[in-house]
Parts: structure tokens; sequence; C-alpha cells
């Protein structure tokens, strides 16, 4: 009875703890987090990364988190709970923690860390619930334009350093400088955002071309490789904990990889409201809200990709508004649980764009995903019989050797092909 009490009565993160308490960000994006850190640092919260990937940080979810719950949670709380285990001062912690809202089990999240942090004896550690929705908010998050500038800026400059880097981290002559690159600009955004010197237009258009033209200027040598690109939940899509460290496997494995950017799951989120609108008859006041989010978004992009095509010899990628047109003929914009009609968007985009082996990774047990993924793949292929798609379920109880073989038979089927 106590323990069902606690859970309905769980600690709130307040304004005044922003002073006294230290904010852990799980870390799952290596070109993101530390930018989003530092947009957070400037509104006064104290921060620190837990970038731990170590498989063990599974096996602790597991003790508190069932293991048919979705597995981003289980590897999630098990990296907080890893965290805490080794805090010195845990009167001064707090966890943050993204919800999306929808009929993904992602909702969920929350509650489930809360009542894990109670079972394990962290029950009065506070976590924020950050969200851009209706959902419950913290009282000590504060999101107002300044922050949400802050914000776009970081997702801009992360997406900037991401896709230059699936660019030419394949093909460098030094192995490790596209990787360096990274983390200077990393280190570098970080301290400007803290300051406030990297969210203005300016800046920011400044920091773009700076960015583009270190990359341009790397000493690469083109190869014929196969070109390999990754969709899928948003957790496992982008964390090497959650994917088995995809990204550097197939880099190690001789292959070229695309990973689209969270601008495009972003504004998936707020394009949404505009299908609800019209599909389901919901308020207007919350597509109109949605229709100038997504189109103060879609501003970012814009320089984004004017930065790429106008300073380096690299091939920009598409804007949102063609990424959605991709799902026309595959899937109804109505789909969207999880990721929705955004994932069969961008395996049309990716196929159509040279990225014809896709590997579509996902939770074991994810319906969205094994709808709008494996649910799509007859389509795809009809539409693209060229196409090579491989999906991929990740758990606690998967084996690392099976997903790497499924991996290297696609691998070995793209190698033939192009030797044709």
């Amino acid at each position: 009875m106590g323990k069902k009490k606690f859970l309905l009565d769980y600690p709130i993160f307040t304004d005044e703890m922003r002073k006294t308490h230290t904010v852990l960000i799980p870390s799952f994006m290596d070109s993101h987090m530390e930018l989003f850190a530092g947009a957070f640092e400037r509104k006064g919260y104290k921060t620190r990364l837990l970038d731990n990937c170590d498989t063990l940080l599974v096996r602790e979810g597991l003790k508190y988190v069932h293991n048919d719950t979705c597995y981003p949670a289980t590897c999630v709380i098990g990296k907080f709970l890893d965290a805490l285990k080794k805090e010195e001062d845990l009167e001064h912690v707090a966890l943050i923690l993204t919800q999306t809202g929808g009929g993904c089990r992602a909702t969920n999240y929350v509650p489930l860390l809360r009542k894990a942090l109670a079972s394990a004896g962290f029950g009065h550690i506070p976590v924020i619930t950050f969200n851009l929705g209706d959902l419950k908010r913290s009282e000590g998050l504060k999101i107002n334009l300044s922050f949400l500038f802050d914000l776009l800026a970081a997702v801009t400059y992360g997406d900037t350093l991401m896709y230059l880097h699936n660019k030419t981290r394949s093909y460098e002559k030094v192995k490790g400088s596209s990787d360096g690159l990274v983390k200077k600009w990393n280190k570098k955004l970080r301290e400007e955002l803290r300051l406030g010197k990297a969210s203005s237009i300016r800046a920011i258009k400044k920091n773009l071309r700076a960015i583009t033209e270190d990359f341009n200027n790397l000493d690469i040598e083109y190869t014929v490789k196969p070109k390999v690109g990754i969709v899928g939940e948003i957790y496992v899509k982008y964390a090497a904990i959650g994917n088995n460290n995809l990204e550097e496997f197939l880099v190690s494995q001789g292959a070229e990889i695309l990973v689209p950017g969270v601008f495009g799951f972003l504004m998936y989120c707020f394009a949404n409201a505009e299908y609800d609108y019209r599909y389901y008859r919901t308020r207007i006041s919350h597509k109109l809200y949605s229709s100038a989010i997504l189109w103060l978004i879609s501003r970012y992009e814009g320089w984004m990709i004017k930065a790429i095509k106008k300073y380096s010899k690299f091939e920009a990628m598409q804007p949102f508004k063609a990424t959605r047109k991709e799902a026309k003929g595959i899937i109804k914009h109505g789909a969207k649980m999880g990721e929705g009609w955004l994932l069969s968007a961008e395996m049309n985009e990716l196929i159509k764009i040279g990225y014809s082996n896709i590997i579509c990774a996902q939770p074991f047990g994810c319906l969205p995903n094994h709808i709008c993924g494996k649910g799509v793949m007859n389509r795809l292929k009809k539409l693209h019989p060229h196409a090579n798609i491989t999906p991929i379920d990740y758990d606690s109880s998967a084996s690392k050797v099976n997903q790497e073989n499924r991996i290297k038979l696609m691998l070995a089927l793209a190698k033939e092909k192009i030797e044709e």
C-alpha cells in the first residue's frame, strides 16, 4: 500500500532545484547530446551526460523492468540506475526523460522509471519530464521561446554534424579524423550555447559554414562501397547501446551509412497535428500551433541544407516537405503511432537517393514499427525491385551474433550487386 501511495505522490523537480541539483541526461546521440546539455546549462541547469554504453546496463534495467517492456526503457532505466548506484550525493541529483505522447509505449517510460526508482531505493529522486505537448511537465522545467531557440540551434548543429560525419567517416584517409571533428565541434558549440553565443541567426549561419568547410577539407578517398540507410524506432536507431554499435559495425564492414536526422522526427511530430485535424477533426487551435512550430523548424532546417550545398562537395539531405511526400502510395499519413508514416517515407526516400540497402532497427515487439517497417516491405520492393531491406529486432534476449550475421548477409548481397 505504501509503495502504491508513493507512486501517486512522486517527488517534483521544483524551480529552486535548478541551483542545487545536477540533472543526469542519458546520452544516445553522439552528435547531439553535448549540445542539448549546453542549451540546458544556459538556463541555469547543472547537467551531466551519462555516456556509458556497457551492455551490463541492460542487466541492471532488467532487475527493475519487466523483460517484455519496450527495450529502450530497459536501456535508459538501466543507465539511470547504474549512475545512481555510483553517485556520491544522492540528495542533489535529478533525472530527465523525454515523452512523445501517443499510443506508443514510450509514453509510459516515466511511470516505469519512477516505479524502478522506488523499488531500487531511490524514490526520493525527482524525474523531469520533457515534452512539448499536453503531457504533464515538471514544475522546474520552463520552456520559453529563448529556450526553444537554443534547443533548435542544438538540433541544427547536431544534425549537420551527424550528416557530414556519415558522409566522410567511411572514406577518411586518416582514421578517426571525422570523429575528431565531431568531438571538436561538440565541445566548442556546447560552450557557446552555454554562454548564449550560438543561437542567433547570424551565429548559426557562421557556425554552419565553419562546420561544413571543416568536413569538406578532410582528406578523403572515395571508393565504391555499399550504401546503407538506417531507419527505425528513434532510440534503437541512434543509441549504440540500443543497437549493439550498429554504425561502427557497418563502417568496419566497409559500408557507407546514412542515418536520417532528428529534425525529421521533430517535424513529423508536429506535422501529425495537420493529419489529426484532417482525419479525426481534432482542435483547430492545436493544428495552428503545430503549423507555426513546423514553419519555425523548417527555417532552421533550411539554413542547414543551404550551408551544406554552398560550402561543401556533399549532396545535401532533402527537406522534410519532400520527405513527407514519400509516404504517398505506401502508407496513409493517419498511421502515426511510434515513427508511423515517417519510417515508411524515410525508407522510400533513402532508396531513391541511392541507399538501397536498408536496415530497419526496431525493438522486439514494437508493434507500430513492425507495421510501418516490416509491414510495408513488400510494397517498397514492388516499387523498387533492387531494394535490399533487412529488419533487425533488438532486445535484451536477442543474439548479437545472429544480428551481425544477418547484416553481413545483406552486405554480401549488396557487394554482389556492385560487382555485376
